[in-house]
């Protein structure tokens, strides 16, 4: 496909992911506000942090009258997840330029990278597929800078927007992309056990639960995988 074709394509494959975002745009806008931030520096943090997670933690943690070396540390572990993002994409983006990938490890969030890696898994060559992550990346960009703006002017006057369910549109969303790409032992045992352990962590403060499930399902994927060749030998 062509540049545009692939840009537009990226765009329109976010459409759900969108969806999901909206209420916590909007939610974070209007929290921002009550705790004391300005208008311009909600949105500055959403234009320049860009990390749904990190920025209501932050919002929370500097209403409590937290310390800057606070904050930045806690966001910081929020965000490692995005390290193994990246080492998992690396080997689809290592061609591409400076000037291309450094502002898609900034534009990459939890949906992009669900929906560009099924993208790259497709193992075609086109040239242009950076496009499709560039296109699926600011369309959440742009959706969320536009969902803080409205949670900002108008977010208290939405009664319970958290309470619509609109969130359930993201993740299954999510459920719909990564289990199809499921397609050995390792990576269902991986999927699995991440799952049972981000369940079982769930009430660990500054979303660590995330961490140690990712970081679970990644042990036992890697010593499944190495183990098979010793139980294809021990078969034959």
């Amino acid at each position: 496909m062509s540049r545009h074709l692939e840009f537009t394509q990226g765009a329109r494959d976010m459409l759900p992911m969108l969806l999901g975002a909206m209420p916590f745009g909007i939610i974070f806008g209007s929290l921002a506000g009550a705790a004391g931030l300005s208008p311009w520096q909600t949105l500055g943090m959403s234009a320049l942090v860009f990390a749904g997670s990190a920025q209501f933690i932050a919002v929370s943690l500097l209403a409590g009258g937290a310390g800057m070396a606070v904050v930045l540390l806690t966001t910081f572990v929020v965000n490692l997840r995005h390290a193994l993002y990246s080492a998992s994409l690396q080997p689809y983006v290592r061609h591409l330029p400076k000037r291309w990938r450094m502002p898609l490890a900034f534009w990459l969030t939890d949906e992009a990278y669900a929906v560009v890696l099924q993208r790259y898994a497709r193992g075609d060559s086109a040239p242009y597929r950076h496009w499709y992550f560039l296109g699926a990346a600011l369309a959440m960009y742009g959706n969320w800078l536009l969902c803080t703006l409205i949670g900002v002017l108008f977010g208290q006057a939405v009664p319970n927007i958290g309470d619509w369910g609109l969130d359930f549109a993201m993740l299954a969303t999510f459920i719909g992309i990564v289990v199809p790409m499921l397609r050995s032992q390792p990576q269902v045992a991986a999927a699995l056990v991440a799952a049972a352990v981000a369940l079982a962590c769930h009430a660990l403060p500054y979303k660590l639960g995330l961490m140690a499930a990712a970081a679970s399902g990644i042990v036992v994927g890697v010593w499944l995988e190495r183990r098979e060749p010793d139980l294809q030998e021990e078969l034959v």
